[in-house]
């Protein structure tokens, strides 16, 4: 009995205990580069790291933690990386844990920037295209993944497919939040999941006072950024603005985001669209979350601040909206989880997600990638890829480019 008590005891210290923000740092750095796979890897990894080897939290809680990530906008593996930081260091552990976590893919995303750059999309190189077709193959590995959890029923299918032809029909950025304000409303509606009553929330030193002035931040930016961009002539506040709405606004992560940046990015001239979805398929070849892709666009941006500087700002404003709404949110998520109108409303965004996933595959990204039916075999290549023999996404990624960057050597 003693030395069950003491087994217990110790489970619940290797779980709750505090430890420091270097702790986390060197931690998660590993992580940053050695994560490949997309976000569900990511979960995978986190658990292995910090459930099963290290203990910093239970198995219970760490489901907990995947739900929050799951229940707010922006990169879920990022958004539970900043929760089991915070958890463990308060917010310079979260800080750490995002930095390390995000820092090696960033960096390697603006390189491919710089090379992109050099090497121009005028002559239309055949690596730079192959890139573009993984993209197309990538997204609708994506959509299939996640219309098989998040479409289960006749109900969610046609808000899906509601949410598609509402964006196609409607190109503008404010299109995507009319469709996730109308899934949110239709799952109050008609929606009845199940609702998980198992896991309890891990221990954090946020004060809810903290944690209220984090989320009235967050509302305060996501109001008034747009704001002042639209009263002053100051590019690096309209950079600013568009790149904290793009993480203040997409739910699902990873490649739902593509569709928003396309519409912040592309649509008023900042970077075309050939460098837009080359950048993107390259971000399926590097480790850590996919957000980082705004450190590629934050260093191709034609107005300045670009380079290193664009990339700092694009980065740093797209991953903020995740850290406000984890400190804002996690010390009340117990309670909030549990309820059956926040789990309908949850169900009906998820929908509509698929739908603007669905969406972003036809435009911009196959109508842009694929001209003809030497084209369209790539990408059923890549797709039986991924799909039928399963090979990584990062391995697909590389091959293409190597075999467009064989043909331009040879032709």
């Amino acid at each position: 009995m003693l030395s069950r008590g003491m087994s217990e005891r110790a489970d619940i210290a290797g779980e709750t205990g505090r430890g420091g923000a270097g702790e986390v740092f060197l931690a998660f750095l590993r992580l940053g580069f050695t994560s490949f796979g997309g976000p569900v890897a990511h979960l995978g990894y986190f658990r292995e790291a910090f459930v099963a080897r290290r203990r910093w939290i239970s198995d219970a809680a760490y489901a907990d933690l995947v739900a929050l990530a799951h229940f707010l906008p922006g990169p879920s593996s990022s958004q539970v990386g900043l929760a089991i930081g915070l958890t463990r260091a308060g917010v310079p552990g979260a800080l750490a844990a995002w930095t390390a976590f995000t820092l090696p893919s960033a960096i390697l995303m603006a390189a491919v920037a710089y090379g992109v750059l050099s090497v121009g999309v005028g002559d239309a190189p055949a690596w730079l295209h192959a890139l573009k077709l993984v993209a197309v193959a990538v997204v609708a590995q994506a959509v299939w993944g996640m219309a098989k959890t998040l479409t289960p029923d006749a109900p969610r299918i046609l808000m899906a497919m509601g949410a598609a032809a509402l964006v196609l029909a409607w190109p503008v950025g404010w299109a995507q939040l009319v469709a996730i304000s109308a899934g949110a409303l239709i799952g109050l509606a008609i929606l009845r999941p199940a609702v998980s009553r198992d896991a309890s929330l891990p221990p954090t030193t946020v004060s809810r006072s903290v944690a209220v002035a984090a989320l009235l931040l967050f509302a305060l930016l996501l109001a008034g950024l747009p704001l002042l961009a639209s009263l002053t002539d100051v590019q690096w506040l309209d950079t600013s603005d568009a790149f904290y709405r793009a993480g203040s606004l997409v739910f699902g992560g990873g490649h739902v985001v593509l569709p928003l940046l396309d519409e912040l990015v592309v649509t008023p001239g900042w970077v075309s669209e050939d460098v837009f979805l080359a950048g993107y398929g390259a971000a399926q070849a590097v480790p850590g979350p996919l957000f980082t892709f705004a450190a590629y666009l934050g260093t191709v941006l034609t107005p300045e601040p670009n380079g290193i500087a664009g990339a700092a700002l694009a980065i740093v404003m797209i991953f903020l909206p995740s850290l406000l709404l984890v400190v804002g949110v996690l010390p009340f998520w117990d309670a909030l989880r549990h309820r059956a109108l926040v789990r309908r409303a949850l169900a009906g965004v998820n929908a509509a997600v698929v739908g603007l996933l669905l969406a972003a595959l036809y435009d911009p990204v196959a109508r842009s990638a694929i001209g003809n039916w030497a084209d369209g075999a790539w990408v059923a290549l890549a797709l039986v890829a991924l799909m039928v023999v399963r090979v990584p996404a990062f391995v697909v990624v590389l091959g293409a480019a190597a075999a467009g960057a064989a043909i331009d050597l040879l032709w």
